[in-house]
């Protein structure tokens, strides 16, 4: 008899408060879903990491390019096995296939809002829920290592390999701290 008025009780706060309880349930589905994203990003983010590590050791940042062009597309693929489609993209895009979506586009631009403002890149991310699709980003901040291949300085022979890899680059000029595009995933929430 308790249990239920205490429950009874519950939802007359949460309405009186404005929100329904569906409403409580989305937001705390949406926090599972955020939850499940960063550890997508973490683990997507790391191989790719990896990868470039391992071309730089094997040959600098030109075979570190070559190791992106070849692996990063097989990579993405295969964490977008199961339920997750996994990407990168950016407002400087160094391949057309990662082009942004109109949702994406704007969370970038807000991104440079919140980094202008002083917010830490490695803090921001966005999610929404539409269409029966959660859709999560999280922004990529530029390091040092980026810096070889996505810097304003950049070696002859890193210049000439990104010309040959990607005729219309436009994903260098960084300094770091900058935001050089985000992680972008989304999952389908219909079965």
């Amino acid at each position: 008899m308790l249990k239920g008025k205490l429950i009874a009780a519950l939802a007359a706060s949460v309405m009186m408060s404005g929100l329904s309880m569906s409403a409580i349930a989305a937001d705390a589905d949406q926090a599972t879903l955020t939850k499940e994203a960063r550890q997508q990003v973490k683990a997507f983010g790391g191989n790719l990491k990896k990868t470039v590590k391992k071309g730089m050791q094997a040959g600098g940042p030109t075979e570190a390019i070559h190791l992106c062009n070849t692996k990063a597309p097989g990579i993405a693929s295969a964490h977008s096995q199961g339920v997750w489609d996994v990407g990168r993209t950016s407002l400087k895009l160094r391949n057309p296939d990662n082009q942004p979506t109109q949702w994406e586009a704007s969370v970038l631009q807000d991104f440079e809002k919140r980094l202008a403002a002083g917010e830490s890149p490695k803090k921001m991310e966005a999610s929404k829920v539409e269409d029966g699709k959660f859709h999560y980003m999280k922004a990529i901040p530029t390091g040092g290592l980026c810096l070889n291949c996505h810097g304003a300085k950049l070696a002859k022979p890193v210049q000439a390999r990104l010309s040959e890899l990607y005729p219309n680059d436009k994903a260098t000029g960084y300094q770091a701290g900058q935001i050089r595009g985000a992680f972008t995933l989304t999952k389908s929430l219909e079965m």
